[in-house]
């Protein structure tokens, strides 16, 4: 007992050095304490449990599961149950699970309306399925399977993952990857596995204050998972790795993988720390992403492409167009909004998608620069100069939390009930962030998007839970709150409300300011609020002697000053399309020659290529045949933008060279 108690207070003292738990049990007592839960309040989540103890899997579940396996369009997530049940068994299912995991195709195929295989929570489901089946029983694997999952597995480890910190999607990547790390019997995937999930956990515990709360930016997530602090399906990872927060009472999908693994994460614990501050870089660029995955087969580099969100970006919407066309999957539930464009030339489609500029780009999650502070109980973090203006998807670009309640702002209809706001747009437009220290300027300036597509309610709501804090201050503009001893305060853009939610309308643009604090920084909550008074703020709009404006916000607070200055939006819409303007390019990818088709322009054409790095490398002026053969052998591997003119069109295609 008193050897217990002195590793305790060692682990209290040694604060960086390891987690401060909430409790001194390792992790094996909280296994044991989670299966021990899971056994006794049995849920669906609960059969993984079941089968690691050795105790009978409800069957109901699982032939609830097997109904449900040819309709359900999400059935990858229960899939990745049923190849850990079978795995745990001893064989004991094989007959039963084995022709029902055979069913269903694991992979993109014709004419498929249900499933989808392209996000990489999906993908690691469906890839580490097949190849565990693969394995297991024999069966012929698909011809590019084991290529393609180790390179998501590299990308993985090497740039982080595209949902970055997702409390939504993390937890079922996770399944996925504890499904390869523990049985696969190829040890280079397995290896991959246990280093791309150890990367996964990481975040996840970087942005997890000292009870166990977790409510970060994110790549992709839901209203849903900033509502409660514990209870939820990524609570439970967080519990058993660090013993923060209330004990899972039931079992949870990722909860079940963690606590039946094999995996020591034991370095994962250890990474938790309950300070930091810092500016995280994730990710890669979309033209980095196009030499990444050159090596691909054209579909299977299509869905990587994909997953990184870049689906009607301008420089992919020629291959996804392809993609749709040739597997036959413009009736696919994922593309429903889309569909009335399957009927274009796909010449037309990369002008398109760059007229709607402010809709086809902002999905791309290829890199972002995160800045998270945290101090015990309180966090903020901001999603650095993200897309600002464009139409949001399931990005989360700022979230502060005072301890266990987060705090936001979103844009589009506000609406009471946040939980009705759309899954797919939680941000009709995106601000700029700029983040130092615990002090965010959130600037909102929304680009002009057509107005027959449903993006038109542009208002900035304030996620903001009164009956969390002990005490609210509302000084002008500011509003101050105390949750026990932690501090937030927000300068809204006006204090009128929308729907019973504190919300502004937007015209132009508007600003906000979001600023963490607690006793431990300082002192008093007096303190903090007399520091917020003494703040200066200063917005200003600016026009040029073309009309075009710039619109100025700067916030000063103690020794902490952000401004920004947010030049002239370029105007967008729909432009017109010259379908003459397109010509053909191939091969691509090329290695020592690529030929140019200009059968649809005029004889005279100037044709310049521009390295990644904005520089021109080729250039050529004159009268040409109907192809031209560009030569490449002298060229640095990456990609290229080659564009030809002649009197009336200008058109430009991506080239990569390898």
């Amino acid at each position: 007992m008193i050897s217990k108690i002195l590793t305790c207070s060692l682990l209290m003292v040694s604060l960086f050095a390891a987690p401060r738990f909430g409790n001194c049990q390792t992790f094996e007592d909280r296994r044991q304490q989670y299966i021990d839960s899971a056994l006794a309040n049995p849920n669906k989540q609960s059969i993984t449990i079941q089968a690691y103890e050795s105790v009978t899997v409800d069957q109901t579940t699982l032939d609830d599961i097997y109904a449900e396996m040819q309709t359900r369009s999400t059935i990858d997530f229960v899939i990745v149950q049923l190849v850990r049940v079978m795995m745990l068994s001893n064989g004991a299912f094989d007959s039963e699970m084995i022709p029902v995991l055979n069913s269903v195709p694991y992979w993109i195929n014709y004419s498929d309306t249900v499933r989808g295989y392209w996000s990489e929570n999906h993908m690691i489901m469906w890839m580490s399925s097949d190849w565990i089946m693969h394995e297991y029983t024999g069966r012929s694997a698909d011809p590019t399977l084991e290529q393609r999952l180790k390179h998501y597995l590299n990308l993985k480890i090497d740039y982080g993952f595209y949902e970055y910190f997702s409390s939504t999607y993390a937890p079922y990547c996770l399944s996925g990857l504890l499904n390869l790390a523990d049985f696969s019997q190829n040890q280079e995937i397995k290896t991959l596995a246990i280093a791309a999930s150890k990367r996964l956990l990481k975040d996840l515990l970087m942005v997890t204050n000292e009870q166990g709360v977790y409510y970060p930016v994110a790549g992709r997530n839901y209203p849903g998972k900033y509502l409660n602090a514990h209870g939820q399906n990524h609570s439970s990872l967080i519990w058993l790795l660090t013993g923060l927060g209330p004990a899972p009472s039931e079992a949870t999908h990722s909860g079940g993988f963690l606590a039946s693994t094999s995996i020591d994460f034991t370095e994962v614990s250890n990474s938790w720390i309950s300070e930091l501050d810092t500016v995280y870089h994730i990710g890669h660029t979309l033209e980095e992403g196009f030499v990444i995955n050159q090596n691909l087969t054209e579909l299977d580099r299509t869905i990587f492409q994909w997953s990184s969100g870049s689906y009607f970006h301008p420089d992919v919407i020629t291959e996804t167009v392809s993609l749709l066309v040739d597997s036959n999957m413009w009736n696919h539930v994922d593309f429903e909004l889309l569909r009335p464009l399957s009927g274009f030339p796909i010449a037309q489609y990369p002008g398109m998608a760059e007229g709607l500029s402010a809709v086809s780009k902002s999905s791309l999650n290829t890199k972002a620069d995160i800045a998270i502070f945290k101090n015990q109980q309180v966090t903020l973090c901001s999603n650095l100069d993200f897309w600002k203006g464009k139409v949001g998807y399931q990005q989360w670009p700022v979230c502060a939390n005072s301890g266990t309640s987060a705090i936001y702002t979103a844009t589009g209809k506000a609406e009471a009930n946040w939980q009705d706001r759309s899954s797919n747009n939680a941000n009709v437009h995106l601000p700029y962030v700029e983040q130092l220290h615990n002090v965010a300027l959130v600037m909102y300036r929304p680009e002009p998007v057509p107005a027959l597509l449903p993006f038109n309610d542009k208002e900035v709501a304030l996620y903001w839970v009164d009956s969390v804090y002990d005490e609210i201050v509302e000084d002008d503009l500011w509003l101050i709150g105390r949750e026990d001893e932690g501090y937030v305060a927000v300068r809204r853009s006006c204090t009128d409300y929308i729907d019973g939610v504190r919300a502004c309308e937007t015209n132009a643009g508007q600003t906000w300011v979001i600023v963490v604090g607690n006793e431990n920084m300082y002192g008093s909550y007096s303190n903090f609020q007399n520091l917020i008074s003494q703040s200066q703020y200063e917005e200003t709009w600016t026009a040029d002697a073309n009309g075009d404006s710039t619109y100025y916000a700067s916030i000063q607070l103690d020794t902490i000053s952000i401004d920004y200055a947010w030049g002239p939006l370029v105007n967008t819409g729909i432009e017109e399309v010259n379908e003459n303007s397109a010509f053909r390019m191939y091969p691509n990818p090329a290695t020592e020659t690529v030929t140019i088709d200009f059968s649809e322009f005029e004889k005279t054409v100037a044709i310049s290529v521009v390295n990644n790095l904005g520089q021109e490398v080729y250039s050529k002026n004159g009268a040409v045949q109907n192809q031209f053969t560009l030569p490449l052998s002298n060229w640095v591997d990456g990609v290229y933008s080659v564009t030809v003119r002649d009197e009336k069109n200008t058109a430009t295609q991506r080239l990569v060279k390898q």
